[in-house]
């Protein structure tokens, strides 16, 4: 009876110690038992990570977006990424002891080679991008935390220069400002960024009137933008040309202002690369690149009036780097190497911005989204 109490006290021990440590979640983009959303114990001291679990009940579970309460996981579920038949967002509960997910429902994203998501500040709505066939969609989170059918879809149209990549839309992104009153979305494929309202009480999205849209220079392919932590800035990764535009961010009125292009490779690059991801860290002071190809990271310094200036590039340490994220208290740096396989921790300067790695990489299969569920 002794050992058995004594093995109950331990266990609880354990879920209590877990339930204080942050947890990353990293989608593998495989389908099968490859197909999994990995779950790791971050350890904010050193940067080490422990995989705790995997669930493996979805297929090619290309990005993840975590809810504001951090109750919920929503993740990209896509027998066929890419197919003829529409794809899905499947909807998660995260157990608060153990972090283990536990499939609520899923529905239908209304388009194909759906990649990339998003969850508005009240946790109502969700927002989806559709690669392939170049829309976005909108679905209202239900009181349990699953997921209704979108309430709101909308087609993009048009094309742009590349013969190859610029055919037709290509929405690549759809993210959030921070007063969650629209939501932007990057188009590759017709070189925009159109600008959305955003009521996440209705879970609806429709064009904003006052600016519809933000032109990029032909043959760009914006893919992912981010808004600095200050509200007034927007960045925005373009993936053919390699580039990061700075653009100023009418908050009131969800309205963008080109002011600077900047390359995130050396001069001396002749080789084929393009960017993937980009992310600033909390204070607003620093901003990182990657580009596949290159398999580097750029940084760039903020300056006070939103201007990039260029610190230094580094390798990823991996191939193809498709996918960044920066710790809450900015200490650490996460890339997912995709066809590389594995993902790497940095160490960042706080100071300088300067990525310094942290152990050796972590192997998995394809990572291609790395999400934060903080142990609060």
């Amino acid at each position: 009876m002794q050992k058995l109490i004594l093995a109950c006290c331990l266990a609880m021990t354990s879920l209590t110690a877990l339930a204080s440590d942050p947890v990353v979640f990293v989608s593998a983009f495989n389908s099968g038992d490859e197909g999994a959303i990995h779950a790791y114990r971050f350890d904010s001291a050193t940067g080490q990570l422990k995989l705790l679990h995997r669930t493996t009940d979805v297929e090619n579970p290309f990005f993840l977006a975590v809810s504001p309460n951090g109750r919920f996981l929503y993740s990209i579920d896509a027998p066929q990424f890419g197919g003829r038949n529409n794809e899905f967002v499947a909807a998660y509960a995260i157990n608060e002891h153990d972090r283990r997910l536990t499939r609520l429902n899923r529905q239908s994203t209304r388009g194909t080679a759906s990649c990339y998501l998003d969850v508005d500040a009240t946790g109502k709505a969700v927002v989806v991008a559709n690669y392939s066939t170049g829309s976005v969609a909108a679905l209202p989170v239900l009181a349990d935390g699953s997921l209704g059918e979108a309430s709101s879809f909308i087609q993009h149209a048009g094309s742009s220069v590349d013969p190859k990549r610029q055919t037709g839309p290509n929405a690549h992104c759809i993210a959030i400002s921070p007063n969650n009153r629209f939501a932007l979305a990057a188009d590759l494929g017709i070189d925009k960024v159109l600008i959305y309202n955003l009521n996440p009480d209705t879970a609806t999205i429709t064009a904003n009137e006052t600016q519809p849209f933000a032109t990029l220079p032909p043959g760009s392919g914006p893919r992912h933008l981010t808004f600095h932590p200050n509200g007034n800035h927007v960045y925005l990764i373009n993936e053919l040309s390699n580039t990061i535009t700075w653009f100023d961010y009418g908050a009131a009125a969800g309205t963008l202002q080109s002011r600077q292009t900047v390359s995130t490779l050396p001069p001396e690059f002749t080789g084929t690369s393009h960017t993937a991801d980009l992310k600033i860290t909390p204070d607003g002071r620093f901003l990182y690149g990657t580009n596949r190809g290159h398999d580097s990271i750029a940084i760039f310094r903020i300056a006070d009036d939103g201007r990039l200036d260029l610190i230094s590039i580094v390798p990823s340490l991996g191939q193809g780097p498709q996918n960044l994220l920066i710790t809450p208290d900015g200490r650490w740096l996460l890339c997912a190497n995709m066809p590389g396989n594995n993902l790497v921790v940095f160490a960042i300067d706080a100071n300088t911005g300067r990525l310094t790695p942290a152990g050796e990489p972590v192997s998995l299969p394809m990572p291609s989204c790395i999400r934060w569920l903080s142990s609060e």
